[in-house]
């Protein structure tokens, strides 16, 4: 019974990066209808900036903080010149602009920082909260993170005007123009909110699957399967699958297929779920007139 405990509460920390990420996609295709091939990658670059910041002697939560500022600036930044230009192109255009960032950004990290696999420090003890068997202080710190962030962003959007108007912007930018919204600018900033999100998600997920410029492969496909699963124009339901996906990963992991194999519970989740239900747990149903 503790190992099964032990594996439901791994995979709700390991499912709160995945929620972070699907979080992410989501709100760029609310914004723009076109999913971020790139999203894992602007992550793990994110992360090395913070490494190096760590490296240079700069305390880790100060290092956090500064690394979320530039990843914020940067997604603003690559929305306005790389993203902008193809923004009524076709589809495929703005696929194929989104894997060449992909490209980019990896290939970069190599360049500055080598392939080498490095080791992220994590800013909670080695040792297990009261002794228990179940968590460690670093997946119960990224839970606790993952959390914190996701009511943050809950409130900014619910509550600030701003947050509002970046809703609006995304749900309707007809009528946003209409009464004054700058809309270009509010995609831009969920471009940079996104690319915010991710270097959270990357800055946790790094002191367990160690640093490298591949390191959020993997990751960037279970949470392609949580945002499918929960809905890809649901934030909220990518947040629930994020969760769903990480415990089943986990049970899977060490009771199915074993560890070498986990990658297939996401793509199992991905095409089931295109397949019995589209939408997702929450995902909600959009019906046009052709």
């Amino acid at each position: 019974m503790d190992a099964l405990l032990h594996q439901v509460f791994s995979g709700l920390a390991t499912g709160g990066i995945y929620a972070s990420v699907a979080l992410a996609l989501v709100m760029i295709y609310n914004a723009t209808n076109h999913i971020n091939f790139a999203q894992g990658e602007m992550a793990m670059f994110a992360t090395y900036v913070a490494w190096s910041l760590i490296e240079g002697g700069l305390p880790y939560w100060a290092a956090f903080s500064v690394t979320v500022g530039l990843a914020f600036l940067g997604g603003v930044v690559l929305e306005r010149v790389v993203i902008r230009p193809v923004e009524n192109a076709p589809g495929l255009s703005a696929v194929i602009v989104s894997i060449g960032i992909l490209v980019i950004f990896n290939s970069l990290a190599g360049w500055w920082f080598s392939y080498t696999t490095r080791s992220f420090p994590s800013p909670f003890p080695d040792s297990r909260p009261f002794g228990s068997s179940l968590l460690s202080y670093h997946e119960l710190g990224s839970m606790g993170v993952t959390l914190a962030m996701l009511v943050a962003i809950y409130s900014f959007f619910r509550f600030t005007s701003l947050g509002l108007a970046m809703r609006a912007a995304a749900q309707n930018p007809v009528s946003s123009r209409l009464v004054g919204i700058r809309v270009g600018w509010m995609l831009a900033l969920g471009w940079g909110l996104a690319a915010a999100i991710g270097a959270v998600a990357g800055m946790m997920v790094a002191p367990i699957v160690f640093l490298d410029p591949n390191m959020m492969g993997g990751i960037l496909v279970y949470a392609f399967a949580a945002a499918l699963l929960g809905g890809i124009n649901n934030p909220w339901g990518a947040v629930v699958g994020g969760f769903i996906i990480g415990v089943l990963e986990n049970l899977a992991g060490a009771y199915v297929v074993g560890t070498e194999l986990k990658l297939t519970v996401a793509l199992v989740a991905i095409i089931g779920t295109l397949v019995v239900k589209p939408d997702g747990l929450l995902g909600k149903t959009v019906v046009s007139r052709v």
